[in-house]
């Protein structure tokens, strides 16, 4: 099935520096941000808030399909991965503003039942001029069978020429979810993620660990270029990870039993 892709949206938002101020402590990352500071990558997530009044949510406490996203009448949502081209660093405290597409809508089945794909195209400009494009890959689909396996998650590789460790916690989940006013339940709710969505415990964002990788290929290549990443596998917040860097631009995060969580690509 395919789905009608005109629908535009377009957002405005101040880049407040204190908001990127507190998520750069939030990952013990503390640095100073002043007007006309360059964000560190993935930033942009932070702001371009869309703000729903409570009707307007659906179950899972995102804002209910049917505007930008198209309902694909499946009620589990997943960010699944992503594209991104850095054309310039975002600057923080000059206004910027957001237009997004709807760049793919399509349903498939797949080996655990029907599956909704959405791609989201999102552009940002600052000063007139484009600063990055964002392509935006959603998963939806049914909730879990409780008397069906979980499928097996890919082992992650182990030649990296560099990994470091950190663990998580349901408060890094909350300010994280706040930091980008994120309601999706499965990073707060515990009740929810078990009980209706399946996950054993609360789930790290993907977008969270997208973040972590990019900061770790900034340190590596220098300024960012284009990042992809892909999630493989759920993290749960009483886990660790392994943050890993393959030396070619390559990264992924290995959960604590090998697992693969999310495979990336950096180029500066």
């Amino acid at each position: 099935m395919q789905n009608d892709l005109s629908t535009t949206h377009r957002q405005s938002d101040p880049i407040d520096p204190a908001r990127a101020s507190a998520c750069l402590i939030a990952l013990d990352h503390p640095s100073e941000i002043d007007v006309g500071t360059p964000l560190p990558p993935f930033f942009h997530h932070l702001y371009f808030w869309q703000a729903m009044p409570p009707g307007a949510l659906g179950r899972d406490g995102h804002p209910k399909v049917g505007g930008i996203i198209p309902d694909m009448g499946l009620p589990r949502r997943m960010w699944a991965g992503g594209r991104l081209e850095f054309l310039t660093p975002l600057r923080a405290g000059i206004a910027a503003s957001k237009t997004t597409t709807v760049a793919k809508a399509e349903h498939k089945e797949g080996r655990s039942g029907p599956l909704g794909f959405v791609t989201l195209c999102h552009e940002i400009e600052q000063d007139g001029a484009m600063v990055l494009r964002e392509y935006q890959d959603l998963v939806y689909r049914e909730d879990p069978a409780p008397d069906v396996a979980k499928p097996t998650p890919p082992q992650a590789r182990t030649d990296e020429d560099f990994a470091y460790t950190r663990g998580f916690d349901s408060t890094l989940l909350f300010r994280y979810s706040a930091l980008t006013f994120n309601g999706h339940r499965i990073h707060y709710d515990l009740d929810y993620a078990r009980e209706v969505e399946g996950y054993d415990g609360l789930v790290v964002h993907g977008p969270l660990l997208a973040q972590l990788l990019m900061l770790m290929a900034e340190e590596k290549l220098g300024q960012l270029r284009r990042f992809s990443f892909r999630a493989t596998a759920p993290l749960m917040h009483f886990e660790e990870a392994a943050f890993c860097w393959g030396g070619d631009g390559t990264c992924w995060v290995r959960g604590p039993d090998g697992r693969q969580c999310m495979i990336a690509e950096a180029g500066a």
